[in-house]
């Protein structure tokens, strides 16, 4: 399956809003990387990432948002996952990463 990414800044909040369908692995995940370079670059603020469509994620994937988590966080940048599938809320939770995103 392939990974689907929608972004869009949200001037009220003042933070991006990101939407992931579909799998995040070792084939796609340099997609998401760039996109959320290419977020960072054009507006450097907040992402909140909903990953309700999101039906598998590796580590790879993992990597990618961890990186971007830790340069945003120098900045003082938050990024959140919103409303993760039971089996990748799973996976945060084994790897204690929901302490950080969720």
């Amino acid at each position: 399956m392939s990974l689907e990414i929608k972004r869009d800044y949200n001037t009220q909040e003042n933070r991006w809003d990101m939407v992931l369908a579909g799998e995040v692995d070792i084939n796609n995940a340099s997609q998401l990387r760039a996109e959320l370079k290419a977020m960072f670059e054009e507006k450097a603020s907040s992402v909140n990432i909903d990953i309700k469509e999101l039906s598998y994620i590796d580590s790879t994937g993992l990597g990618v948002i961890i990186g971007a988590y830790g340069r945003m966080k120098e900045q003082g940048i938050s990024v959140k996952l919103l409303n993760p599938a039971k089996n990748v809320e799973k996976l945060l939770k084994i790897t204690s990463l929901d302490r950080i995103f969720l």
